[in-house]
């Protein structure tokens, strides 16, 4: 757990037990009038002997006493400008390595000057949004279920040091708010799939709206088969969890205002039904609805910062299990548009349950854009590893907007190709398509975007598919082990940034 506050009392005023100082691998000059000077007169060598040279994600922490008392100084390399401009996401990262030092010497207090804002192409209150983000992110552990106290991790308080108060702390705010829906999403992923089940996130979407007066609407199983989601119904058909489908909306109070909705995937475990996964293959598989649960707490988040946007969060919920009333490779199901599929493989069932969400979504409100969020496919890990999210879409207008979020937010998309030669490959001979492309089109990741690009219409269209970014992400301080909150900064920015 983290805590910020704001300050403008002087550094050399605050009792803490740990002092953070930012370095740029091009500038090393250390005023002799500065804290750190005082701290460490003989600073220059220390840093000499260490060989620290401000690079990305090092850190030197030097233990000193100070009125009796040990504390520890942090020195965190920025690396190199480009052009006069830090990178932005070694920012990020700056921290994310800040937050595992102070774990590592049990730091429960941290003071610091941020870095010059002008020098990463911010402004004071983005710098400190994002420094409250990703420390809160970092300071993110699932221990819920550990007994053992001392494989805990202790509080941390973070004081921020500042002349421009109100902007930085206004920065802080909105940045508590984003990490927090991160970390919420984090948390639902990470929670075993049999406490997690599709109803339990439905009352999770609900809690939401009673807590920030977003509204609310639930279809329970026996209403979705009625209206006709023929794919979310199959899905859960093998399950004695029953599906859903939960809608939460947001209005800025201007109906002429732009609309756009969040679809995202439910899938509360996975085995891949009839066409059951390898046993190892199940293991993560409660991260199947990572997709749902970053739009439920963006829409909380969004319902917290209020945008000048109108926005729909739908959410397919649904469990994919093997039983003698299982969906069976070659059944044929009739989606919420009048569209049908052949099923051939149970296990590619998030493009059936997204369909029923995307047909519902365009033909009961009026979009200006549409964005669906997904652990879809395999192949989309393999083509792009874990570090970028796949991007979907033809519209050359709202894929520049979740590019440029992308890249404020450090949420990262690839884009990867849609045409009418991938669609081919999910063509069927019974039906009006295949849930599993052909062999032979090989391309997955572009062959499932196909398959949902007919339930979305007319209506601007981008499909996000985060099966490698969503969970066990690698080599990024910031993270640990386990789900990642994966498209949640970038869903938040899209509504905070939208314009006509």
């Amino acid at each position: 757990m983290i805590s910020i506050q704001v300050s403008s009392q002087p550094i050399s005023e605050i009792k803490s037990s740990g002092y953070l100082f930012f370095f740029s691998q091009d500038n090393f000059a250390i005023p002799s009038n500065s804290f750190l000077k005082t701290l460490i007169p003989e600073i220059e060598k220390l840093i000499s002997h260490a060989k620290f040279m401000g690079k990305s994600e090092e850190i030197l922490t030097i233990p000193i006493m100070k009125n009796g008392d040990l504390v520890h100084v942090v020195m965190a390399g920025l690396g190199a400008q480009k052009s006069g401009i830090h990178n932005q996401e070694t920012y990020r990262r700056a921290l994310g390595s800040v937050v595992r030092t102070a774990e590592k010497h049990k730091i429960d207090s941290l003071v610091c000057e941020l870095p010059d804002e002008k020098l990463f192409n911010f402004t004071t209150k983005e710098m400190a949004q994002q420094t409250a983000t990703m420390l809160r992110i970092a300071a993110y552990y699932f221990d819920v279920y550990i007994s053992d106290d001392s494989r805990k991790i202790g509080p941390l308080a973070v004081t921020i040091i500042t002349s421009r108060v109100g902007d930085v702390q206004s920065g802080v705010d909105m940045g508590l708010i984003i990490g927090e829906a991160v970390n919420t999403t984090r948390y639902w992923v990470d929670l075993p799939p049999s406490t997690l089940t599709p109803t339990e996130l439905a009352d999770k979407a609900k809690d939401v709206a009673m807590e920030t007066g977003l509204k609310f609407t639930v279809f329970n199983e026996e209403q979705i088969k009625k209206i006709g989601m023929g794919g979310l119904a199959a899905v859960s058909s093998g399950s004695h969890q029953d599906c859903c489908l939960s809608i939460l909306e947001y209005s800025c109070g201007d109906i002429n205002a732009p609309t756009i909705a969040y679809v995202g995937k439910g899938i509360t475990f996975d085995s891949g039904g009839l066409s059951i996964k390898p046993a190892v293959s199940m293991e993560t598989m409660k991260e199947d609805m990572s997709g749902a649960a970053a739009v439920i707490t963006t829409m909380k988040a969004i319902a917290q910062l209020k945008p000048k946007i109108n926005v729909i969060g739908i959410t397919p919920l649904s469990e994919n299990l093997p039983s003698g009333t299982a969906a069976k490779p070659g059944d044929i199901v009739r989606f919420y548009n009048g569209k049908t599929a052949e099923i051939k493989n149970t296990d590619a069932e998030g493009r059936l349950i997204l369909a029923d969400a995307l047909a519902y979504a365009v033909k009961n409100y009026k979009l200006d854009a549409i964005i669906d969020i997904a652990t879809l496919t395999g192949a989309c890990s393999v083509a792009l590893g874990p570090f970028f999210t796949g991007m979907f879409g033809l519209d050359e207008e709202i894929i520049s907007r979740v590019s440029e979020s992308g890249k404020r937010t450090g949420d990262e998309v690839w884009r990867l190709p849609i045409t009418p030669d991938y669609a081919k490959g999910i063509k069927s001979t019974v039906a009006d398509l295949c849930n599993i492309g052909a062999t032979n089109y090989r391309a997955g990741a572009s062959t499932a975007a196909c398959f949902l690009q007919p339930f979305v219409d007319d209506t601007p269209w981008v499909h996000l598919d985060i099966a490698g970014t969503a969970f066990d992400v690698p080599a990024i301080s910031y993270f640990r082990t386990g789900a990642t909150g994966s498209g949640v900064r970038l869903l938040i920015d899209i509504a905070l940034n939208w314009k006509k």
